[in-house]
């Protein structure tokens, strides 16, 4: 494999201190082995290769899922769990001079979209997640930041066709949202939930609908003829149609086509140990809401059903062990300055794993140009957990020769250019970051 990061990334340390993983039992799942033959062979078991999956075996594919891993093992078992609008990066006025007014706002509805689909799917197949929060709340740590809050509604409501509530900065402490901020504006449309018991749900509906999971199984060589052959360290596989779902822990030869369509940059979680009623009324921070700041790296954070804190931050372009604890230490200074009264509090988790950049700054769902008859999804920016899932949906129906039945924006079926200095790639991002931690974000 030809990838990015170090080793160290791909393995076991980022994710050790991981919370998600003790909240659910994982299903076995067996090792691919011998000679198999499938309809549609699907690399990755997150959130888009799992959609996929789902929605080709309900249409009567025998579709073949193949996990280096465990399914949720990647950024689908590690994120912060904001199913929410997003996917893209890019601001409205970059969707609008690169790609028109239409089509920035056929993304937006895609956005909605992609929301609703991915609770269909909780409700249709019995998932149970841990749902809670009502939309996305984000808040204003600048007073400029407050005064253009008023301009963001209205543009809200345009888009997604949803009436946001503005917050003014003298009424977030009786709404439970005490701290640094000068204003709040709650979009309706989202859900905050367990990533991990979500990613196991779909998994499990895909197995009833008839789709075959392994786990333990990583591809390492894709060829091309009439058909995909796959190889595996026990099996070949040989599919019809391919489609690669990989993201952010994608090999740049796995196929070549990925080479420098993504960088793959991390995303930091901790979780603290159960609050006590005092210690929530002591920082009055009391919502349940799914919270983010309007820093360009910013700080996304929710107090969960079980009165434990989640707080993530972007950052750590370098991985390693002692990186790790470094990027720790950072993400406990954030912490503890946005919440002053809980410096006392542990954070017993402690973890990271990938997200994908495009250089549009746009996700993709789509054909692999130079390899008829595969497709792959990928760079949903970090926030993936309903747009990953739309575009599962999507490559379903493509994989199947078919219209996708869900809006499929123009934005969307564009695939992305190359990032400069192929394997190097990710020191592009080194002076955006430098710059930020200088300016606080």
């Amino acid at each position: 494999m030809s990838r990015v990061f170090p080793a160290h990334t791909y393995g076991e340390g980022p994710r050790e201190r991981g919370y998600w993983q003790t909240t659910a039992d994982r299903p076995d799942y067996p090792t691919a082995e011998g000679t198999i033959t499938c309809d549609v062979a699907v690399i990755g078991a997150g959130f888009t290769g799992l959609s996929a999956a789902l929605h080709l075996a309900e249409a009567g594919q025998d579709v073949r899922v193949f996990e280096a891993q465990t399914p949720a093992w990647g950024a689908s078992g590690r994120n912060g769990g904001f199913c929410c609008l997003g996917g893209s990066a890019a601001s409205d006025a970059m969707l609008r001079k690169m790609h028109g007014e239409s089509a920035r706002r056929e993304y937006r509805q895609s956005e909605v979209e992609a929301v609703r689909l991915t609770r269909s799917l909780i409700d249709t197949h019995g998932i149970r997640p841990d749902v809670h929060s009502d939309g996305e709340t984000v808040l204003a740590h600048t007073v400029k930041a407050a005064a253009g809050f008023a301009d963001r509604a209205v543009r809200i409501k345009a888009d997604y066709g949803v009436t946001p509530t503005l917050i003014p900065g003298s009424e977030l402490t009786q709404m439970g949202m005490k701290g640094p901020f000068y204003a709040a504006l709650t979009t309706p449309l989202g859900v905050a939930l367990n990533p991990f018991k979500y990613t196991i749900g779909l998994a499990g509906a895909a197995s009833r609908a008839g789709a075959r999971i392994y786990a333990h199984s990583p591809v390492t060589g894709i060829r091309q003829t009439n058909s995909f052959t796959l190889t595996t360290p026990k099996a070949q596989i040989t599919a019809r149609r391919l489609i690669v779902a990989t993201n952010g822990y994608s090999s740049d030869d796995l196929p070549g086509w990925m080479r420098g369509r993504y960088i793959p940059t991390q995303s930091n979680v901790i979780v603290t140990r159960p609050l006590t009623e005092a210690e929530l009324a002591d920082q009055g921070w009391t919502t349940r809401q799914m919270c983010y700041d309007d820093r360009f790296f910013l700080h996304y954070f929710r107090l969960m059903p079980d009165n434990r804190m989640l707080f993530g931050m972007r950052g750590g372009l370098f991985s390693s062990p002692g990186f790790d604890v470094r990027m720790h230490r950072t993400i406990r200074r954030h912490f503890e300055a946005m919440f002053p009264a809980w410096r006392h509090v542990e954070t017993p988790y402690s973890w990271n794993g990938l997200l994908s950049l495009a250089p549009d700054l746009t996700p993709y769902a789509g054909p692999i140009l130079d390899m008829p008859g595969a497709f792959t999804g990928l760079s949903y920016h970090g926030n993936g957990v309903a747009m990953a899932s739309y575009a599962g949906a999507i490559l379903a129906d493509l994989a199947m020769n078919r219209t996708p039945r869900t809006l499929y924006p123009e934005i969307m079926a564009k695939p992305p250019g190359k990032w400069p200095l192929g394997r190097f790639r990710r020191a592009m991002l080194w002076p955006p970051y430098a710059l930020a931690t200088l300016t606080g974000g």
